[in-house]
């Protein structure tokens, strides 16, 4: 689980506002929002064979964001798109690859808080990567969070913010504890998400597995999990939306993991508990075949 330096990526370029410069040259200003505040919003996005999976949802989901936060100066869908093709050019990019998409309030002309003093409109940045999907197929450990995901009175998760200090907090509790990530629960004691994915649990008690996730009231919208999800409508597979708790993640009969890094990941353990007997599930097999042929048929051509 730990990301190890691909000698593919020493020499990225970047583009920063459309400038495109070595990884080792590109600068950001310490005026940027993102720098300040964490005021901004991203994508990840992954390249398929020159090809961007769900490329429209994402950045739909980009500008929800924005407008929820008030930005000014939202660049268009097409001016994004041009400078992802510029960059995935300038990199000689068409599949295995993992985009950064930043977009941060702008420029301060001063030190602050206030987005008033945000004029100059909004910063763009866009990271290409030589990236595999970052988790183990043969299964991700995970313990629980101690820490809570917030509902949207207190932070509203749907909004894809640059600001995951939470996440990373949780983070550092599963990197002592020696696992993979951590789960984390909802003010209420629901499953969440984890720290970086979205999880979906099976049962097999009806004798037909049924696939459950939770719901989005205390994590952001998920385009993988909406595609699993639109996966198991077309294949008949019975799934629901709802409020988990955390015996039933412990009693789960297979359990997975999903995001556009890491596409679908088997989870096997759960605060030492073994699921699926340690190993990856059928359900979980069958979806992560569908996602692969998914992913291999849809998506917008870049490059």
């Amino acid at each position: 689980m730990l990301q190890q330096f691909n000698e593919k990526n020493r020499d990225l370029i970047v583009n920063i506002n459309g400038d495109l410069v070595h990884r080792d040259k590109a600068g950001v200003s310490p005026f940027d929002s993102t720098v300040q505040n964490g005021d901004g919003v991203w994508e990840g996005l992954r390249v398929y064979d020159g090809r961007i999976f769900r490329l429209d949802e994402h950045l739909d989901r980009l500008r929800r964001g924005a407008a929820a936060l008030r930005y000014e100066g939202v660049p268009s869908r097409d001016e994004i798109v041009e400078q992802i093709k510029r960059t995935l050019a300038a990199n000689n990019m068409r599949d295995h690859v993992h985009i950064r998409l930043t977009l941060s309030r702008g420029l301060k002309y001063t030190s602050g808080l206030d987005p008033r003093i945000n004029t100059a409109g909004c910063s763009l940045f866009i990271l290409a990567e030589h990236k595999a999907p970052v988790y183990d197929k043969t299964g991700v450990r995970l313990i629980t969070s101690t820490l809570r995901r917030p509902p949207s009175d207190v932070l509203d998760q749907t909004i894809h913010s640059c600001n995951q200090l939470t996440s990373i907090l949780a983070k550092l509790q599963a990197n002592a504890a020696g696992v993979d990530d951590a789960l984390m629960l909802d003010t209420r004691g629901f499953v969440a998400e984890t720290n970086a994915t979205h999880i979906f649990i099976v049962d097999h008690l009806s004798g037909e597995p049924t696939v459950h996730t939770p719901t989005t009231a205390a994590c952001p919208e998920g385009i993988t999990r909406d595609a699993v999800l639109q996966l198991c409508r077309e294949s008949d597979i019975p799934h629901q939306v709802r409020d988990i708790n955390l015996a039933e993640v412990y009693r789960a009969d297979e359990m997975f993991c999903t995001g556009t890094m890491g596409e679908i990941a088997p989870v096997t353990e759960v605060d030492e508990r073994t699921i699926a007997g340690g190993e990856s599930g059928p359900m979980t097999q069958r979806l992560g075949e569908l996602f692969a042929a998914l992913t291999a048929s849809e998506g917008v051509v870049v490059c």
